[in-house]
């Protein structure tokens, strides 16, 4: 940070605007036909109905609800660095802040889609709205399914006007540089900002308003979506400790998905200056914290059941571990809890490659981690005649597939059409001393 100045930040972020070469547009493309893929699947899904993928009796839940919960999970970070931290003064964040905005809002997106995808007959979606009708029906607010859309609603709102106040300062730089039709669209999306003492007293005012709104949403929109299991009496969901637990898995995969995105766009644009080594590392060292969290809870919840003496509920968690699901078990638990304390070694949090490696296994274990919860519980419930085993199909896949594309597609399509580093808060750290975001 000592050799920047407000100049040379404009000058950076800004070099990020030209004119993308051909393999950017190569990416892009592919990320299109991915996405229409996933689309495909879906409408074929629709057309021939829900039965083409693999749930059955008794397990209902299927990918659609383990994406759903790891698309929220990923967005809570991008509020966790943007908001809390920021109300923390915490200097580090302020290089890696607006991509984790970007990134929440296009995974809260992401994960909206799945209850949707997940209600097989999406053209009775209307009836979650609360709207009069002439038929008197009103949206049942004790069904989980109706917590998601207003959980995921409200967040969206939220997490959608932070990101979007904090990018107005810069979009009006960008528009004082640009030039034709470029220069129309950020005027119009600059909404008449001058940088007046008046618009920077109420943006200061506003941006610190959305942070402290933002801050309580990152413990109760998961919290939210915990309690789809939470209420249910299914073994190994009727827990108490699913609140916090899935709020530090969140947070885990969230940071985790942070250093999956910020290394390659490190590299790319020539960010070293401004994402240095110090700001992944005091991320990782993050990840060391959420992942001795995570690993308490796995912990807890077996100590839970060995501890309430209740048969079903012990077989329950013996099954989880050593039965047919035992090898998705081992791999949550190694990568989520055991791969993260490697970062303890300055060696490997401070190397490139090893932390977009362990980044990349932490976002597998967290998605392991939904599948054991989601499918474990009803595949293995009270009544052992019941029982059953469930695998996604092709039609399942295909739509996570789909969703990956679109997710990366919206964020590579930002990060080269708008300022993926906020040149307001950099500039902000020089000029008040706080220079420092090691």
């Amino acid at each position: 940070m000592s050799n920047l100045t407000p100049a040379k930040i404009d000058s950076i972020v800004l070099d990020t605007l030209s004119p993308p070469p051909r393999l950017y547009w190569g990416i892009v493309s592919a990320l299109i036909l991915g996405t229409v893929f996933g689309l495909c699947c879906w409408i074929y899904q629709i057309y021939v109905g829900i039965g083409v993928g693999g749930q059955n009796n008794p397990v209902g839940w299927g990918t659609y609800l383990v994406n759903f919960v790891f698309w929220v999970g990923i967005a809570h970070s991008g509020t966790l660095i943007s908001a809390i931290l920021y109300l923390f003064r915490a200097g580090w964040r302020n290089p890696i802040a607006r991509a984790a905005e970007t990134m929440t809002v296009f995974a809260v997106c992401t994960a909206g889609l799945f209850p949707l995808i997940h209600l097989g007959r999406v053209w009775l979606v209307y009836y979650m709205l609360p709207y009069p009708n002439q038929r008197n029906l009103w949206p049942n607010f004790t069904s989980p399914l109706m917590f998601d859309v207003v959980a995921i609603s409200t967040y969206l709102t939220v997490s959608a006007l932070f990101w979007y106040t904090g990018m107005i300062p810069d979009l009006a730089t960008i528009r004082d540089r640009a030039s034709g039709f470029r220069k129309q669209i950020y005027t119009l999306l600059s909404f008449g900002w001058t940088g007046k003492f008046e618009q920077w007293r109420h943006y200061v005012r506003g941006y610190l308003f959305f942070a402290a709104l933002a801050t309580p949403l990152v413990i109760s929109v998961h919290s939210v979506v915990s309690w789809d299991f939470g209420l249910g009496i299914v073994p190994g969901w009727h827990s108490t400790i699913f609140a916090p637990y899935f709020v530090a898995g969140a947070i885990h995969s969230g940071l985790a998905m942070v250093l999956t995105l910020m290394i390659p766009l490190r590299s790319i644009f020539r960010y070293e200056e401004l994402i240095t080594i110090e700001v992944l590392e005091n991320v990782a060292k993050t990840i060391i914290l959420t992942g001795f969290i995570v690993g308490y809870a796995y912990a807890f919840e077996i100590f839970i059941a060995w501890y309430s003496f209740n048969p079903v509920e012990q077989e329950a968690f013996r099954w989880r571990i050593f039965g047919d699901y035992s090898l998705e078990f081992w791999i949550m638990t190694v990568c989520n809890c055991v791969v993260p304390l490697f970062f303890f070694f300055k060696k490997v949090r401070t190397s490139l490659k090893y932390l977009f490696a362990i980044s990349i296994l932490i976002n597998v274990g967290m998605w392991y981690e939904r599948f054991v919860i989601i499918i474990g519980g009803p595949a293995h419930d009270f009544i052992p005649h019941s029982w059953g085993l469930y695998s996604p199909k092709f039609i399942e896949l295909g739509i996570m597939f789909g969703t990956f594309c679109m997710f990366f597609l919206l964020f590579i399509l930002f990060v080269k059409h708008m300022p993926s580093v906020s040149m307001t808060e950099m500039k902000e750290a020089l000029n008040t001393g706080d220079g420092d975001v090691h």
